[in-house]
């Protein structure tokens, strides 16, 4: 499409991703001075509508950009009152108590949130202050000056023909430039992917390691429901299949959060992850809570595990990484809304200075020290040897090994040093015939349900007319190399149902995608490439 003429904008701050990282950095701009022209592109058809998270957030994100939060009408009102964690097996389960926790595993000050509803709410506050946010804008391409830096963004193509070509009735979008370009698309984004290659941001970091994220709202008795109260389990039903767990977190107005968490570095391909999620409602502990409530909604998303060795540099010419674009969950705690916005502020800060400076497109190199060994690195380095120790060892290992290595990072040192990741999760996943497959009982349509009518309620829809968004490098190695040699896990991997394999034909039914980016990751042949749709389609989440 580089022959299209498009119009241009010019701004001082283009932003890509209305989530906590882009919004924080949206706001600190404007902030230190109300005449920047900041924009803010969301991808999604409102702010929010893309956006899923656990979560429990802890507020020193909030508390450093927006001091007087708790006055300023936030939807944030669900402390944690009471925090369990439990390892279960089939029929039973044993609560591991609090005291042998490290002080930063304490749930004491964080709070139940509907991160969906925060960055609306942090939406609206940026459009206060003077941030221009466009939703309904995927930003779809990036635009480079004359010495090879990002100055900006393609955004707003719409009405492309099927097959990718331009139709009577195609909108080309426009350029956004700006003096720096903020990626914060989220874990695994598209653009994102591109700037790491295209600098080779990631030549001295580890491979980066993911989880897939599934996650359900019910309404539950009232008698059973109890606000404020954190739940984390490990153990069945995954057991040496692959590492992971779940959460439940009560939330207000009778609700509760039901979510799993399956690595990506899982070996046997046989492995279905939403299965897992399903089967792990029906264990006793989960089944009495939510007997006689009902799911209301449903979303999947991966996230970044991989921790402080495996976050590549944040600076770029022309730009910087923030948040989840980098990878900046802490993973014992399951939380990174937290860093993301702290790196929204530092980034906007040192564009900020440089701008003052008469600077634009040079590279933030202040920023990408301030991540690593500023409160994100502190927060990251602490838990660095958690992630690896669990991938290269077991759940046991981690848990005790790790706990032992979280406690002595807290008085600055480590036995371990930095363990690194020794591969990628698509390089992790082992041949069909070394392992046996797996027999999933049937959803029963009261706790458990199959793919497509959980989709349905993630609001999800995408105009069919549309080029699809998932890409095949190769069109033949689904049948020819994925299926003989690992049983085409894409049939199973996606959480949404977009991949089937059909009479010996491999079908793409990208009008399910949730946006979760786990074929991206996970194909073992790595073929598959997620790239954006148009402005506004994929899941309309309302409280995830």
């Amino acid at each position: 499409m580089a022959e299209i003429e498009r119009e241009s904008m010019e701004y001082d701050v283009v932003i890509v991703g209305a989530g906590p990282a882009g919004l924080s950095a949206a706001i600190r701009l404007k902030q230190l001075d109300a005449d920047l022209n900041v924009v803010v592109l969301e991808k999604g058809s409102e702010v929010g509508a893309h956006i899923l998270s656990g979560a429990v957030l802890d507020p020193c994100g909030l508390d450093a950009l927006l001091p007087d939060w708790r006055d300023m009408g936030s939807p944030i009102k669900v402390p944690v009152k009471k925090d369990n964690f439990y390892i279960l097996g089939e029929a039973g389960q044993v609560r591991i108590p609090n005291f042998p926790m490290p002080p930063l595993m304490n749930n004491h000050g964080n709070y139940i949130v509907s991160m969906a509803n925060v960055c609306r709410w942090m939406g609206e506050i940026a459009e206060g202050l003077g941030v221009e946010i466009f939703p309904g804008m995927a930003c779809s391409d990036l635009v480079f000056g004359d010495n090879d830096e990002v100055k900006g963004v393609v955004a707003g193509v719409f009405g492309l023909e099927a097959d990718g070509s331009i139709g009577e009735n195609t909108e080309p979008g426009m350029e956004l430039h700006g003096k720096y370009v903020f990626l914060s698309e989220g874990v695994r984004g598209s653009l994102s992917k591109q700037v790491i290659e295209k600098y080779d941001l990631a030549k001295d970091a580890s491979p980066q390691k993911y989880g897939l994220g599934m996650k359900e709202i019910w309404e539950i008795d009232p008698e059973k429901h109890s606000e404020g109260t954190v739940t984390h389990t490990s153990g069945w039903p995954l057991g040496k299949n692959a590492g992971g767990g779940s959460f439940i977190y009560h939330l207000d107005n009778n609700q509760v959060y039901v979510g799993f968490v399956v690595h990506l570095n899982y070996k046997n391909p046989h492995l279905f992850p939403y299965m897992e999620f399903q089967r792990f409602k029906h264990h006793p502990l989960v089944a009495d809570l939510l007997k006689g409530g009902k799911r209301v909604a449903y979303g999947a998303r991966a996230i970044t595990e991989g921790g402080y060795q495996s976050m590549p540099n944040t600076a770029f010419p022309g730009g910087a990484l923030l948040g989840c674009s980098a990878g900046m969950v802490n993973v014992p705690r399951i939380k990174g809304n937290h860093n993301a916005m702290l790196s929204g502020k530092a980034a906007a800060e040192h564009a900020y200075k440089a701008i003052q400076d008469g600077r634009a497109g040079d590279t933030l190199v202040d920023y990408n020290d301030e991540v690593k060994t500023g409160p994100i690195g502190k927060d990251l380095k602490k838990v660095r040897n958690v992630k690896p120790l669990w991938s290269n060892y077991g759940f046991t290992a981690s848990l005790v090994l790790g706990g032992f290595d979280m406690w002595t990072n807290t008085l600055g040192f480590s036995l371990f040093g930095t363990i690194a990741h020794k591969k990628n999760d698509a390089d992790s996943t082992e041949e069909a015939s070394m392992h046996q497959p797996i027999d999933y009982p049937k959803p029963d349509g009261t706790l458990s349900f199959d793919r497509l009518t959980n989709v349905s309620f993630s609001a999800t829809n995408h105009e069919e007319s549309q080029p699809a968004h998932l890409h095949l490098k190769d069109a033949s190695i689904p049948i020819d190399v994925n299926l003989p040699k690992y049983a085409e896990p894409a049939q199973r991997y996606c959480p949404a149902g977009v991949y089937e394999v059909v009479d010996e034909k491999f079908v793409i039914n990208f009008q399910n995608c949730v946006h979760c980016k786990t074929c991206d990751i996970k194909d073992p042949s790595q073929n598959i490439v997620w790239t954006v749709p148009q402005g506004g389609d994929g899941p309309n989440y309302p409280n995830m």
